[in-house]
């Protein structure tokens, strides 16, 4: 298009135009701290003119310096300047209450992150859920944020809807309903180095607008994906994507058992929005056994969310064939491992890790591959965590919360040569069939599912 950069110019100049006339509100008022309050920790922060300093002290906790006032629909700007062997954040929607681990200050903060990880712009449930929106899923924007300098931050909030942008680039957009309102609070983390005592972040410029934010909201990037955590719903993105719900979150339409014409009747319950596999005798499919979707995929995009008991061992199988194994034991398919790694006998079986949660099972162990020298995020029993499988002209990628722990091509020569030094040897063409169905397992132990959803690339 030959006019493109005279429509972007335009945009640009029209973004500009509304900013200026929107009606902001300064929430730092250039001479103290009044309009704030220091929560959890004892850093010291200081107002020096046109910005607030915050302070690491060694031995404090994560501090936080926040807002007398709560916001719940707004639209929020600030600069920040932040030593680079720091890490920081702003707090939104934010809660400290009493009856909460002792009035910890919890909720969504957007991450400032000068280290190589380079997740600035992120989203992170402070003290409760962990990352809701890590980098790893959007990395063009982890060059947004730059060392030695000031950076501008932009964060939209409008129902469950929050997006944001680094220095213009946008880096985050997520839908969640957790939190609707709450206080607004500058962080100095925690510092376990005593050598970074006395180092500083600076905040300026900080604004709020809370009067029709949505008229003033900026253009969003289409190719920032958006992460969805309402439970069993279907955002508008998600819908206008393609995405579907597998399972409803009441019925058991779309599935069926591996092993059966039917849905099992019992030990697979459906309360409260969750799809539950009850305990039994912890065999693999020796109670009520496997359910599978009754439509077979080939190229798609899976998400779920899964909760684990403790000691529990479960799986999600994809590329499926049921009629392959008729007698006892599990339906035959790949498989992202559900382990409790801790526990569970099975961590410390086959080859170099390669049973443990986010695994191939039997054949690729899971490693972070988003963050290299990371530990895997997986958020613990009793958590909920996130699997997303995507699987596109042989290529396969397991994720777990957000973070990439196996990729590999299921048509490879090397693929074929670990079928061969596996359990799955004896099955021909094992993960090569054209589709599959997919699976939830039942290996004896209690494992919560919800939030079912696919795509067809």
């Amino acid at each position: 298009m030959k006019n493109l950069p005279a429509l972007l110019c335009y945009m640009c100049l029209t973004v500009v135009a509304k900013s200026q006339d929107a009606p902001w509100v300064a929430l730092y008022n250039g001479k103290d701290l009044s309009n704030f309050q220091v929560l959890n920790g004892q850093a010291e922060f200081k107002a020096d003119n046109e910005a607030i300093i915050g302070i690491c002290k060694s031995g404090e906790p994560n501090s936080f310096l926040a807002t007398k006032t709560e916001y719940s629909d707004f639209i929020l700007e600030f600069e920040v300047w932040v030593d680079p062997a720091l890490n920081s954040g702003v707090q939104f929607r934010s809660l400290s209450k009493a009856d909460y681990q002792n009035g910890r200050v919890h909720g969504y903060q957007v991450e400032i992150d000068p280290s190589t990880r380079a997740f600035s712009g992120g989203i992170y449930d402070e003290a409760r859920r962990g990352w809701l929106y890590p980098l790893s899923r959007n990395t063009k924007a982890q060059s947004a944020f730059q060392n030695g300098q000031w950076n501008h931050y932009r964060i939209e909030a409008i129902g469950s809807s929050i997006k944001t942008w680094v220095n213009g680039i946008q880096c985050a957009h997520l839908v969640d309903d957790q939190t609707a309102k709450g206080f607004i609070a500058l962080q100095v983390h925690s510092i376990s180095d005593e050598s970074l005592a006395g180092k500083a972040t600076h905040w300026r410029n900080l604004r709020i607008l809370t009067e029709n934010p949505a008229q003033y909201s900026w253009p969003e990037d289409p190719q920032v994906p958006q992460l969805s955590y309402l439970v069993n719903q279907l955002s508008d993105w998600e819908l206008r994507h393609g995405w579907r719900l597998l399972w409803d979150g009441q019925s058991s339409k779309g599935w069926r058992g591996a092993k059966l014409n039917r849905f099992p009747e019992k030990g697979w319950e459906m309360n409260n929005g969750v799809l539950s596999i009850r305990s039994s005798d912890g065999g693999e499919s020796t109670g009520p056994g496997d359910i599978i979707t009754v439509d077979q995929f080939s190229d798609f995009e899976l998400e779920l969310e899964f909760m684990i008991t403790e000691g529990a061992n479960s799986g999600i199988k994809y590329f499926v064939d049921p009629g392959l194994n008729k007698g006892s034991g599990s339906a035959i398919g790949c498989e992202f491992q559900i382990l409790d790694d801790n526990q569970h006998p099975d961590a410390k079986m086959g080859v170099n890790g390669n049973r443990t949660v986010a695994s191939l099972y039997d054949l690729i162990a899971a490693d972070n591959l988003s963050v290299p020298g990371r530990d895997k995020q997986f958020k613990g029993v009793g958590a909920w965590n996130t699997a997303r499988i995507v699987s596109k002209n042989g290529k396969v990628e397991h994720w777990l919360n957000n973070e990439k722990t196996v990729e590999y091509d299921r048509w490879s020569q090397m693929f074929r040569a670990l079928v061969a030094y596996s359990k799955y040897k004896d099955w021909k063409d094992f993960g090569q069939w054209p589709q599959g169905h997919i699976l939830l397992q039942d290996h004896g132990n209690t494992v919560h599912f919800r939030s079912i959803k696919i795509r067809e690339l």
